[in-house]
């Protein structure tokens, strides 16, 4: 196999891929349904369609109950079916570019607790590299197929989605036994993460609710839970351009980390991770809320199975349903849910836009739904009542100087005393201007992406191959 890395798209290229080559991005249209292991699809990487049309859709009053339009951008149609094969692919393009990491020496660690391994199997192979995912034993079977058939060897290790401590342990002890060779690239401490989704995500919500003439044509609020805190840096850039917004993170109330201080297992999976992240901008998030993972399986029920969806047509139209139906996952409802409460706290008028995002699918779930009871339809009308159309705003947390400040010290115990950061970055993180130059850096990153592919222009095309579609 040749071992030259294959880099794809900047940064910018990401956002508006209109730029990319046009051969290049016909060749990469077509190999998305034609072969999605193909490395071709990293330029398939990004919010928008051939047609430069932002995948989304959106809740309407009428059912959830609030004023305000809920706007949910959906992640399916990325090429591993979740927006989180875009920080993978960023946190590796960034560690190639920079010389960091080579496939003939090192091989790959992907910490994780689901769609970042997930993306971490696909875009390790589709870049020549060889990896490896360690990932809790509790989360879904679809999780460790999609793995495997990526490409990426998988080790699970005891406990759920919130027993990030027993992956960090596994990583360090494979470090340890083969420190040259082995490369982790952490999702909770890369800010390639937190790049990709402030200048990517955070412009494409700007640009959706502008385009689109979405509400008011701003953005009220931002509303995401947190797993990695990368999704919520789009929060960073949305206030750039609407200072009022509201950043809002949700968490399970089983694990009320940021809210309580809280821990706990949860099944939500994707988020509440028990601990905050080192790329979570705290000091710049406005409130938090809490979502009970029951909750959202009972209502990934209604959405996704037969009776259930025979109801909410009733509420949201057939045709609604069965678009939303195969683009919603556990988290993607723990989004929706947490967009309500927030809507109803801050008491938001109509005309006023939430947005949100729908990070995968129902296609890694149905082993955990079919595991949940049946459901008929009177049952299903009970919980989308108590779910989405009565649901109380309650288990808010204002994001005030105190709290915000509870929030950022709860970072010493991870990354201080067992990550190895230094007190004097972890202080730096209290200031805005921390994150904006973290986030500047997409310019010279784009620079580098573009020297290394004329650089490396013939190898490339020889990967690549030349399609004539």
């Amino acid at each position: 196999m040749n071992k030259v890395p294959v880099v794809g798209p900047t940064y910018e290229e990401m956002l508006h891929p209109w730029k990319i080559d046009p051969e290049t991005r016909r060749a990469a249209f077509y190999m998305k349904t034609k072969d999605m292991l193909h490395p071709l699809n990293l330029y398939n990487i990004t919010w928008r369609s051939i047609n430069d049309e932002i995948a989304y859709f959106m809740l309407p009053p009428s059912f959830t109950g609030i004023k305000a339009n809920i706007v949910v951008m959906y992640a399916k149609d990325f090429p591993t079916g979740s927006h989180k094969v875009g920080p993978t692919y960023s946190v590796l393009t960034e560690k190639t570019v920079l010389k960091e990491v080579d496939p003939l020496n090192h091989k790959l660690i992907w910490p994780s607790t689901g769609n970042y391994g997930v993306g971490g199997a696909w875009v390790s192979s589709r870049m020549n590299y060889d990896s490896l995912v360690i990932l809790p034993e509790e989360m879904s079977k679809e999780r460790f197929d999609l793995i495997r058939l990526y490409g990426s060897d998988v080790i699970a290790t005891p406990g759920c989605e919130s027993n990030v401590k027993e992956i960090y342990d596994k990583t360090k002890e494979l470090k340890r036994h083969d420190p040259e060779r082995i490369r982790i690239l952490n999702q909770f401490d890369s800010f390639a993460n937190y790049r990709f989704h402030e200048y990517v995500t955070g412009n494409t919500m700007v640009e959706l609710v502008k385009e689109e003439n979405i509400g008011n044509g701003e953005i009220a609020s931002v509303v995401l839970t947190v797993g990695s805190a990368g999704t919520i840096a789009c929060g960073d850039r949305i206030k750039k351009h609407f200072p009022n917004a509201k950043i809002v993170a949700g968490e399970p109330v089983q694990c009320p980390t940021l809210s309580l201080n809280g821990y706990g297992g949860h099944d939500i999976q994707g988020i509440g991770d028990k601990h905050v992240t080192w790329i979570h901008n705290v000091m710049n998030c406005d409130g938090v809320v809490q979502i009970d993972d029951m909750d959202c399986k009972r209502m990934l029920k209604v959405f996704t199975t037969k009776v259930g969806k025979e109801y909410l047509k009733t509420v949201l139209g057939e045709e609604t349903v069965e678009f939303i139906s195969d683009k919603i996952g556990i988290s993607s409802v723990a989004n929706i849910i947490a967009a309500i409460k927030t809507a109803k706290y801050y008491d938001l008028e109509e005309g006023d836009n939430i947005l949100t995002v729908a990070t995968d699918s129902i296609d890694r779930y149905h082993s955990v739904i079919d595991k949940m009871p049946e459901i008929d339809r009177y049952s299903a009308k009970n919980i989308y009542d108590r779910v989405i159309r009565f649901q109380e705003p309650s288990f808010f947390f204002e994001g005030d100087m105190d709290n915000r400040r509870r929030w950022h010290n709860l970072k010493y115990y991870t990354w201080i005393e067992q990550q190895g950061k230094t007190i004097e970055e972890l202080n730096m993180q209290m200031k805005q201007s921390y994150w904006n130059e973290k986030a500047a850096q997409v310019e010279d990153a784009d620079r580098l992406i573009v020297e290394y592919r004329e650089k490396h222009a013939a190898e490339l095309r020889e990967i690549l191959g030349v399609l004539n579609v």
